[in-house]
């Protein structure tokens, strides 16, 4: 049985960003005067093009070249297929976000694009084969089995996806899902003009949140993305670094986020009277939270994701931090950090969806068919397959005894 592997729910996550970075800013569309012949298949040579494009569109391939071979390989498929799919399949998809470029203005296709997307993803693909025959997808499964439990796939790639939506910067650090004041602005354009035309909340008027709720809100912030990892853990001493492991990125992320924004000398800026107690409380109770069970965390898990985001849904947007981020917007990387933004927006939402399955799912390992194994479980078997409860109906005294 091949379990389910976060690199497929990575590889799908980048491919969103592929398509995202080669439509944007996805209007207006329009049939161009002319096409080359035959049909938009001859893609131009550029006329002009630097070290940077060169770089940039190699290395954005690179990533999902390795993801996809990754993904098939854990999949159960066989390393010919894994390199079919990155060699005939990601060029494929290169190409058709080159010929859809034909139909967007601000958009340029670009032969050289295509042949060095092509050139990336089939790096990767060699790489990623690289670590198979050398092992580390062998040491790869080890840890995750000492670590996770089997149904953490998901879990694990919105572990991977929570420092791109933190690039962004949030009104409150730590503060994801701030998502319904954008819906409200989205709706009132929608509405404009209409008997149903709503009245634009000003920022003028908007107040921002007491000291204390600020606190709570990136204690909240630090909180999610830990009793999210705590949730697919095993019981034992390693859930002390995984919430150490997560504070410290969640730290580190927002830090290199404020040095992209404001430069190296405002790297801490962010770290005042206020964040700093709603982060050591984060801590704490993350820490806490290492001791419950799987399901116990999935489910505080969800009382804090909805916290969070009710309090993000409140907390205003700083004009002036909106003001300098135009020039930051409109930098090379647009494309990447206006993704971020989405990420930002939509993660507490699809963590909140991974965890109410997740506190479905039983802590006791699911029977699986198979020859009876011995009474005893040997300490390494133990370890591996992690506590688990008695059958249902039957008295543990009863069991102990024999």
């Amino acid at each position: 049985m091949h379990r389910r592997s976060s690199a497929t729910w990575l590889a799908l996550c980048y491919a969103v960003l592929v398509i995202y970075a080669s439509l944007y800013p996805f209007w207006p569309w329009r049939v161009p005067p002319s096409l080359p012949w035959p049909g938009v298949i001859g893609l131009p040579w550029p006329r002009y093009w630097g070290r940077f494009d060169l770089w940039v569109n190699m290395a954005g391939y690179w990533p999902l070249g390795a993801l996809c071979f990754s993904a098939v390989i854990r999949s159960g498929g066989g390393a010919w297929r894994a390199l079919l799919l990155t060699g005939l399949g990601l060029p494929l998809l290169s190409f058709s976000m080159e010929t859809l470029q034909y139909f967007l203005p601000g958009r340029v296709p670009s032969l050289a694009d295509f042949l060095l997307n092509s050139a990336g993803a089939a790096l990767g693909a060699l790489c990623a084969w690289a670590v198979l025959s050398l092992g580390g997808l062998d040491r790869w499964n080890g840890w995750r089995e000492r670590w996770f439990v089997p149904q953490s796939a998901g879990a694990l790639a919105l572990l991977a996806l929570w420092p791109v939506g933190l690039l962004y910067p949030a009104p409150l650090p730590l503060g994801l899902g701030q998502l319904f004041p954008r819906l409200r602005e989205w709706a009132a354009q929608l509405l404009q003009d209409t008997p149903w035309e709503l009245v634009p909340k000003e920022l003028a008027d908007e107040l921002p949140l007491p000291p204390g709720l600020e606190a709570i809100a990136i204690a909240m912030g630090l909180l999610a993305p830990c009793l999210l990892a705590l949730s697919v853990a095993r019981p034992g001493w390693r859930r002390m670094p995984l919430v150490i492991g997560a504070a410290a990125l969640g730290v580190t992320t927002t830090a290199w986020s404020t040095v992209l924004n404001f430069g190296p000398d405002h790297a801490w800026a962010w770290l005042t009277s206020t964040t700093a107690p709603g982060l050591i409380l984060g801590g704490v109770l993350a820490l806490l939270a290492a001791f419950m069970s799987r399901r116990a965390n999935a489910a505080w898990g969800l009382v804090v994701l909805t916290a969070l985001i009710a309090l993000m849904a409140e907390a205003p947007s700083d004009p002036y931090l909106l003001e300098s981020l135009q020039f930051w917007e409109q930098g090379r990387f647009v494309n990447l950090y206006g993704l971020a933004q989405w990420v930002g927006w939509l993660w507490p939402f699809a963590a909140l969806a991974w965890l109410l399955y997740g506190v479905t799912q039983s802590d006791r390992p699911r029977d699986r068919p198979g020859p009876p194994r011995a009474a005893g479980r040997s300490e390494g078997q133990a370890e591996r397959d992690g506590p688990h409860d008695p059958p249902v109906g039957e008295n543990p005294e009863t069991t102990i005894a024999r």
